[in-house]
């Protein structure tokens, strides 16, 4: 029975039905306490991997024969990397944690070698193996280092293992490594700073004090690979919800100075990571912008979008700029002498045709915010310079994009330059025969002649569809935004025209809906434009009862805000529903 023949043949019945395979796997066990019959049953093909399917199969018989078969055949170092390859690591920890040192290294080594799914490193790490091999690196000698690191980068993948190693203390040992002048580390300084960054995608990575310092620190001292590794790992530190605190001590230790110079640098892949934690950064301090990056580095970033074939790149450096204050004119006119402006405008072109990826949504938000710098409403000069580079049909395609958030700023910018349009519409005579301007240019709301370059008018540009259109979408982020645009045409020496223009865009019906389904400010807004267009009877037979339907349905939240009180009396009043009103209130 111990014939090579006849051990394959007992190995092939462990496939077989119930029985067959319990009376096999039980063979085995007995013919296994003979150490040469031992080493023959692990060389059968295919035997290891059939005894783990029985171990973990449904037969409890079989499965503790199995169990028993695999502790007797893990005394061969060969049998245990076969189990470990089958997904049965018991044995493999066992080595890590209690064998020779040439074991321990053999078993890391064998790791990094494996091809293990996520689930199966997962496993790995929570039958023991992530504290041993932290063990190793901290304070084995050189190849004991080397292969527990390779091992761990290969383990790292899986966010439950990155979790465990943050507990076994894996971060001190990594950036004493990277901070070492010592030759004989030179090999490990790449995968350590890999396994950092892999690490530092954990939040668990916050409650390591003065990590992040310490890597900030490590930027300048590192080749460009490691400096690589280094910026994901500020990166995923400093985007956590909570690392606050964190990115002020960056910014104290002064981060953004030691960034800023990397924007010339020729290497792609860190320019993008030093944008990514500039932006980062930017969020919390944008009142200091201005100072921290000056005339030089603005200049820098506009000519990386004029130049850089990279969307990522370019979507980071728009990004970067819409933080700093659009109230900053010094700024404004920076970017402008820079000519920021017809770069976006030709960006958002090409964008929007396809704004289904990550990077592009990020390009076209970025692209949005900036936009409403350049149509502030206090300075008529610039929105005409916005204008006449075409930043309204620019505008106008963000609101048919995918993102709300890009619609919500697209409309702020909008309402921006509505605001304006009363005062720059003036009905003037046609220099030729005195004639009166041409139904193309007469604008039936401001009763003057529009232009959409140079009076900015929602009507004339064509902004009512596509602004009511997202009133009658699912999202809900950018109602307030598009309310305000659309409530400009609502200004007291033009609200009556104005009602009608929304009423013709089928707009009364859907800021009634916002009523309904909109945020507090949101409904708070609909409400002040439904107060008005209830004032003209035409719209109180046309949409009345459905008001009246919403405004029964309305909660008690609704009917006791102090901002929405006194307005839905007016609409109730509007629609001579005074019976409604103390029930209402």
């Amino acid at each position: 029975m111990a014939t090579p023949e006849a051990l394959s043949s007992i190995v092939k019945s462990l496939s077989k039905d119930a029985d067959e395979s319990r009376e096999a796997v039980g063979l085995l066990v007995h013919l296994s306490d003979m150490p040469k019959v031992r080493q023959k049953i692990g060389r059968v093909q295919d035997c290891i991997m059939m005894v783990v399917s029985l171990h973990n199969g449904a037969d409890l018989s079989a499965s503790q024969d199995a169990g028993k078969l695999l502790a007797a055949l893990s005394s061969n170092m060969q049998n245990v990397l076969l189990m470990a390859d089958a997904g049965y690591f018991i044995p493999l920890v066992h080595y890590l944690k209690e064998g020779s040192d040439m074991n321990k290294i053999l078993m890391a080594s064998a790791i990094s070698r494996m091809e293990l799914t996520d689930e199966m490193k997962a496993t790995l790490g929570e039958e023991g193996s992530i504290e041993p091999l932290v063990k190793m690196f901290a304070t084995g000698k050189m190849e004991a280092k080397l292969s527990a690191l390779n091992a761990i980068k290969y383990l790292s993948s899986s966010s439950k293992n990155v979790d465990r190693l943050i507990n076994s203390g894996m971060i001190s040992p990594l950036l004493q490594v990277l901070f070492s002048v010592t030759s004989v580390h030179t090999t490990l300084r790449v995968p350590a700073a890999a396994v950092l960054a892999s690490l530092a995608k954990s939040e668990f990575i916050l409650n390591r004090k003065g990590a992040a310092q310490q890597m900030l620190s490590l930027i300048n001292l590192s080749s460009p690979e490691i400096q690589f590794h280094i910026l994901n790992a500020l990166n995923s530190i400093s985007s956590h919800s909570g690392s606050e605190r964190i990115r002020a001590k960056l910014k104290e230790k002064g981060a953004i100075q030691l960034l800023l110079p990397f924007l010339v640098d020729g290497n792609l892949e860190i320019r993008i990571a030093v944008l990514s934690l500039l932006f980062n950064l930017s969020a919390d301090f944008a009142e200091e912008l201005p100072g921290q990056f000056g005339e030089t580095y603005l200049s820098i970033m506009v000519d990386l979008i004029s130049r850089s074939t990279s969307e990522m790149e370019k979507a980071a450096v728009i990004s970067i700029i819409s933080n700093i204050p659009a109230s900053d004119k010094k700024v404004t006119q920076i970017l402008m002498n820079a000519n920021l402006l017809p770069l976006l405008v030709n960006l958002t072109g090409s964008a929007v045709e396809d704004d289904t990826n990550s990077t592009r949504r990020q390009l076209l938000d970025g692209i949005a915010a900036v936009a409403i710098r350049f149509t502030v409403a206090s300075d008529k000069k610039l929105q005409r310079i916005s204008a006449s580079h075409g930043i309204i049909p620019c505008l106008l395609k963000l609101l048919s994009g995918n993102s709300i958030l890009a619609k919500s700023r697209a409309a702020t910018s909008l309402a921006q330059l509505s605001l304006n349009t009363i005062s720059l519409s003036k009905t003037k005579s046609s220099r030729w025969f005195c004639l009166p301007p041409s139904s193309e240019q007469l604008c039936e709301v401001h009763n003057g002649q529009c232009l959409v370059k140079s009076t900015f008018c929602l009507v004339k540009s064509g902004a009512l569809p596509p602004l009511i259109q997202i009133l009658e979408g699912k999202e809900r982020e950018a109602d307030e935004a598009v309310l305000n645009a659309l409530s400009t045409l609502l200004q007291d020496e033009i609200w009556e025209r104005g009602s009608d223009a929304i009423e013709q865009a089928s707009g009364i019906q859907a800021v009634i809906r916002i009523l309904k389904v909109g945020g507090t400010k949101a409904q708070e807004k609909a409400a002040w434009m439904m107060e008005r267009f209830f004032r003209l009877e035409s719209h109180r037979i046309k949409h009345g009862e459905a008001a009246r339907n919403v405004l029964i349905d309305l909660g008690p939240a609704q009917r006791g805000d102090p901002v929405l009180k006194p307005v839905i009396a007016k609409i109730l009043a509007h629609l001579q529903l005074l019976e409604m009103l103390s029930s209402f209130f």
